[in-house]
């Protein structure tokens, strides 16, 4: 299925959101919960899978919603549809603070391999599956499980990551990277899991015991802060007592914390 050709803008920074032009007709599918506004004249229905293949039955939209389960998605995609005589707008935003990426599949190859939970909106025609991965040591460590998202299409697609993007084009060479860090990559890089080093380095290190290898010809892009790195220093301040003062980081806040439990 041909994907519907829509238009975008993405507005803000640190805390973006992408507000897509639909002409009459028109239709986007985005993950559950993604939707920040829409305008007039726009419906939307969730629905068990991403209306790739319209002619697909319904063990055959079973299956897909299966695959998602795997993913950690939600079984029901929205379907967010232009039914008035105008072109209108809507708009998606991800669920913490960060970057949108906009993916134009016909200009990237017709395929995208996504982290896990990194897909936030793409136009109808856009077939979101899943990718396993092959290697065990990627399955085991690579921080992903053995399942990745992948998008087949000819239209556009958007993903969503925490902190700065930074975008780099392979040409042979092997880059090294955090297992967490890893966004999105073109199917011509291939992923693997090494030890990060020496038994003490991967001990007191702090980079983690294992680091992910992208080598081969494509494009990566990738996050300078993994949403769970994020989660895990609020939850261990948050569990430290940090932040309940409201002198925190004053000389006097260091001393009042020193009686406030007498």
């Amino acid at each position: 299925m041909k994907s519907h050709e829509i238009d975008y803008v993405i507005h803000g920074d640190d805390m973006q959101l992408v507000e897509v032009e639909l002409d009459p007709g028109e239709t986007v599918i985005a993950e559950a919960g993604a939707m920040t506004y829409m305008e007039e004249g726009i419906e939307f229905e969730a629905r068990m899978g991403d209306g790739s293949e319209p002619e697909r039955g319904f063990f055959g939209k079973l299956i897909d919603a299966g695959k998602r389960v795997l993913t950690g998605e939600s079984i029901f995609m929205t379907h967010f549809t232009n039914h008035g005589r105008a072109k209108s707008h809507l708009a998606f935003a991800a669920p913490y603070p960060g970057k949108i990426i906009p993916l134009d599949l016909a200009a990237l190859g017709g395929t995208m391999i996504l982290q896990k939970d990194s897909f936030l909106c793409a136009a109808l025609g856009t077939k979101v599956g899943i990718a396993f991965q092959k290697r065990l040591g990627a399955g085991f460590f690579g921080g992903e499980g053995f399942i990745l998202e992948r998008l087949d299409g000819d239209g556009l697609a958007f993903a969503h990551s925490c902190g700065t993007i930074i975008r780099r084009e392979l040409t042979g060479q092997t880059l090294r990277v955090d297992t967490g860090c890893i966004v999105a990559f073109t199917p011509g890089i291939t992923y693997d899991i090494q030890a990060a080093g020496g038994l003490k380095s991967m001990i007191f290190g702090g980079e983690g015991m294992f680091l992910a290898t992208l080598s081969g010809h494509g494009t990566v892009w990738l996050q300078s802060l993994p949403f769970s790195r994020l989660a895990e220093t609020i939850y261990a301040h948050a569990k430290s007592g940090g932040g309940s003062s409201r002198e925190e980081g004053s000389v006097l806040g260091g001393f009042s914390n020193l009686f406030e439990d007498r």
